[in-house]
């Protein structure tokens, strides 16, 4: 089994893809608060762990203070952590990401992190995730997503699936090698009733993309 917390201190290490890729995730979840319409912004964070994503953006960015939603995790340990560091009106529930369950109350949202998820699953469950966005994200709302780029690199096929769900691409980021990988874009179609209880993906736990 991985040991999640141990893979967390990989973000600590300058040389780690971890380390490298984190700007990039956080420079689109700014980018994605940027454009929000004002007032509330609604969040949902699958298998947030953390939090280091996104947290240290709410706390600087001028639009911070306007987001409400859930990050949901898996490992109570790493929900601790992510708990503590977390603002008002953001919950952390410790529970299953890979669940329609853990999105009942709070989606669709204007800002749908699906990060460190599409490494660890098998292909038709991201494929089916991806297609599971427009019930999950509200129209005009941000979807920002990582996937590793080691060969056989399933990046292509992954931009895809997003836009045959009506997601519009605004940014596809690289690592300077085959590494990382940061997706965001923008849902240009109406948002689907979300289907309680409806599986998504399941871990297989090695190495997050």
């Amino acid at each position: 089994m991985q040991d999640w917390n141990g893979w967390h201190t990989r973000y600590d290490d300058p040389a780690s893809n971890l380390a490298h890729r984190l700007p990039a995730v956080q420079e689109q979840i700014g980018l994605a608060l940027d454009r929000a319409h004002p007032g509330p912004v609604a969040l949902l964070s699958l298998c947030a762990g953390q939090g280091r994503d996104v947290l240290p953006v709410l706390a600087r960015h001028p639009r911070g203070g306007d987001v409400r939603g859930r990050l949901v995790e898996l490992d109570p340990r790493l929900a601790a952590t992510a708990r503590e560091a977390a603002p008002p009106g953001v919950e952390v529930v410790e529970g299953d990401g890979g669940s329609t369950a853990a999105a009942v109350g709070v989606a669709p949202v204007d800002l749908l992190l699906l990060c460190g998820i599409f490494g660890n699953v098998r292909d038709d469950d991201i494929a089916g995730t991806v297609a599971a966005v427009p019930a999950l994200l509200a129209p005009g709302g941000t979807v920002i997503w990582t996937r590793g780029t080691r060969e056989p690199d399933l990046t292509p096929r992954l931009r895809s699936w997003f836009a045959d769900a009506g997601v519009r691409e605004t940014s596809f980021a690289t690592g300077p090698r085959p590494s990382w990988s940061v997706g965001a874009g923008v849902l240009d179609r109406p948002a689907r009733p979300l289907l309680p209880g409806r599986r998504l993906f399941t871990f297989l736990g090695e190495d997050p993309g």
